[in-house]
């Protein structure tokens, strides 16, 4: 049995995976640790795929200087400006999401954080949503305290989601205007309130192997089962607008190490997808279980029907995971 086997085999009988090991992992051949963490996925999640869909509640003039994001005020990224959507428009994504297949739709808004006010506003077009769907609903409204988010779950939310976007290490070089402590904080708060969380990640921000993996391993601290992966669009107008974009097989090695590092998590292939010549057809069998579907937030995605079509090719169907 080869290393790569032993730590699969370790993983399924319960073991954790250290960093120390997950580097190893990282320096394996693909064809060794693809199917190997796709195993893994197998095991705890079996063929179950979490997809969800989000729309863009608040859009622009965002007070943060994340420089992978076109909704900063601080670059000059030409994109449309709108402040929260009333509930008409946000039940009615709903609905259409809800009758293509979507389980979970989230709603995700600009700035820091929402006010009170807002809050209040945007509690109202959630119940409303649970009153004319199914669908499950989270949120996306930044660094909120816990009794805001109390009150999103007396509303109907189930999950909150808070990137902590990339290590502790490299934060400070994508974003100086909040911290990685408030973050943290925030997703903190969100489960006290019992609320479920989304956090994860942007790859290809400068970080390195180490960053990665020093991020799935802050996530497991927290006990998250619900992490995207975000693969950087470099957006004309940011400061990282000539980053260098990655590839396919180093998409599928950092789901594989994810997958090694928080076996029974929903790896969620996010914003970026649609940059990936195969749309992400080899990181569903390198370990990652989930996706975003439709457009992302200021980029366009791919569609529900194409994303539905390509499940059932993979064998996968699709759950609600890790709710």
């Amino acid at each position: 049995m080869n290393r790569i086997q032993h730590y699969k085999e370790n993983v399924i009988n319960g073991a954790s995976i250290t960093k120390a090991e997950a580097m190893i992992i990282a320096d394996a051949p693909l064809e060794e640790i693809c199917p190997a963490a796709n195993e893994i996925r197998k095991h705890f999640c079996g063929n179950n795929f979490d997809i969800c869909a989000i729309i863009n509640g608040k859009n622009g003039r965002c007070s943060e200087n994340c420089k992978y994001c076109a909704q900063s005020a601080f670059f000059s990224t030409k994109i449309e400006e709108y402040s929260l959507l009333d509930t008409e428009t946000l039940v009615e994504q709903a609905k259409y999401n809800a009758e293509r297949g979507i389980l979970r739709y989230s709603i995700v808004t600009s700035a820091k954080k929402l006010s009170d006010q807002e809050v209040n506003k945007v509690c109202e077009s959630i119940r409303a949503i649970r009153n004319a769907t199914g669908i499950a609903v989270c949120a996306s409204f930044g660094l909120l305290a816990e009794e805001q988010f109390k009150k999103l779950k007396e509303a109907g939310v189930s999950r909150v989601h808070n990137n902590l976007e990339t290590s502790r290490r490299n934060f400070p070089n994508v974003c100086t205007t909040h911290s990685y402590d408030e973050k943290i904080e925030t997703i903190k708060a969100a489960k006290r309130a019992g609320l479920n969380v989304c956090s994860g990640g942007i790859m290809g921000l400068g970080e390195t192997m180490e960053d990665r993996i020093d991020l799935a391993l802050t996530i497991r601290e927290l006990g998250i089962r619900s992490i995207p992966v975000n693969m950087l669009n470099p957006i004309p107008g940011t400061p990282y607008e000539n980053m260098k974009q990655l590839t396919n097989e180093e998409m599928c090695r950092i789901v594989a190490v994810f997958r090694f590092l928080v076996p029974k998590a929903s790896i969620r292939l996010a914003g970026g997808r649609g940059l990936l010549p195969d749309k992400g057809l080899k990181c569903f069998q390198s370990g990652a279980n989930a996706a975003i579907s439709g457009d992302m937030l200021t980029t366009s995605g791919i569609s529900i029907e194409q994303d539905l079509k390509l499940l059932n090719e993979l064998g996968y169907k699709a759950a609600l995971w890790n709710e």
